[in-house]
């Protein structure tokens, strides 16, 4: 048991749900490897699905995004150039998630195919191949080609989020990869190097409440001759018992069990954010944005806006010997959202 953490750590494989839709007990805690199958069932309207992908270098930052809300299939590339400030991103919605091909595992084969975008997402368990093609990026033509490298014993944050029986989460956060790879946009390259890119996963399966609202803050680099990361949560986790932050230390989990703290100011997202985490030293960081990006959607039943700012993260980590990592201009992201889904 970790010395942040009195949550329940699991060591072997478990169902998400029971036969009957419902939460499996014994699939509630977290896990240094993903273990859970997430055999989502019955539930209409309310499950949710999705794979989030971003690799980040110290120049550009490259996302895409697999997702199935049940009614509703949502897939959506973008890319940031870090120096310059340009914003590309691309947005393709199906009805009842038509096109879109979802897993119950972290691992396994996803894709899209559609006029607009077509996308593979390929995790043979130690590397992951991304491959996005769309003609209509920004008025450009995109095609990614991009390998993610999980390194052997690499620890990453499985957790069950369980508001009730009838209404949980199950995220795997994994940060702290080496990315590889190129994007093409009209023909001009964006090169990603395994010595200064990484990758974070954000993959959910659950039975989700119709109004929520998160944050989220995650990063991944290096400290010295140390890689190091952090993913925190806060707002959806409340009164569960469960918490999605957690440390990565040169591949190794530092799982935090205690609630984090968000300080910003919703008048203007681009002040200084300040993330800590009070019931231990684990986090104590200053978020600067350089980029806001605002995504909001009204489609009646679904209504969700998110305002996802990108900047630097400095300030300290430490892990549970009491041992700190120095966190310098680090590039990742930090967001507020509100939804109805």
């Amino acid at each position: 048991m970790d010395r942040f953490t009195t949550e329940r750590e699991l060591s072997h494989p478990v169902s998400l749900c029971n036969a009957n839709g419902q939460l499996n007990p014994d699939a509630i805690g977290f896990s240094r490897q993903p273990l859970h199958t997430c055999n989502l069932m019955g539930h209409a309207l309310r499950k949710k699905r999705w794979n989030y992908w971003c690799v980040t270098s110290p120049d550009y930052l490259f996302s895409i995004t697999l997702s199935d809300i049940d009614y509703l299939g949502m897939v959506f590339a973008y890319l940031l150039d870090i120096k310059t400030g340009v914003f590309i991103e691309q947005t393709v919605s199906t009805l009842f998630g038509t096109g879109v091909r979802m897993n119950d595992q972290v691992t396994g084969a996803l894709s899209f195919d559609h006029q607009q975008m077509s996308v593979r997402m390929v995790d043979d368990g130690t590397s992951i191949l991304l491959q996005v093609n769309s003609t209509s990026f920004g008025g450009k033509q995109l095609a990614a080609d991009i390998r993610i490298h999980r390194p052997a014993g690499h620890e990453s944050l499985s957790v069950v989020v369980p508001w009730s029986r009838d209404r949980f989460q199950y995220t795997s956060k994994q940060n702290c990869m080496p990315a590889t790879g190129k994007v093409l946009l009209d023909g001009t390259e964006i090169s990603f190097s395994e010595e200064n890119a990484f990758a974070c996963l954000d993959y959910g399966r659950g039975i989700w409440k119709y109004a929520s609202k998160w944050n989220w803050a995650c990063f991944s680099g290096t400290s010295g001759k140390h890689t190091i990361g952090m993913n925190l949560g806060a707002q959806w986790t409340d009164g569960t018992g469960s918490t999605e932050n957690g440390l990565t230390i040169d591949g190794r989990l530092v799982k935090i069990g205690m609630d984090a703290r968000f300080e910003f100011d919703r008048k203007d997202y681009m002040l200084p954010w300040r993330l800590t985490t009070p019931g231990c030293p684990a986090v104590d960081l200053t978020f600067t944005p350089f980029y806001e990006r605002v995504a909001s959607t009204d489609m009646f039943v679904l209504q969700s806006t998110v305002h996802q700012m990108i900047g630097r993260f400095n300030g300290t980590l430490t892990d549970e010997t009491g041992k700190e990592y120095g966190v310098k201009d680090l590039v990742g992201w930090a967001e507020d959202h509100t939804a109805r889904w």
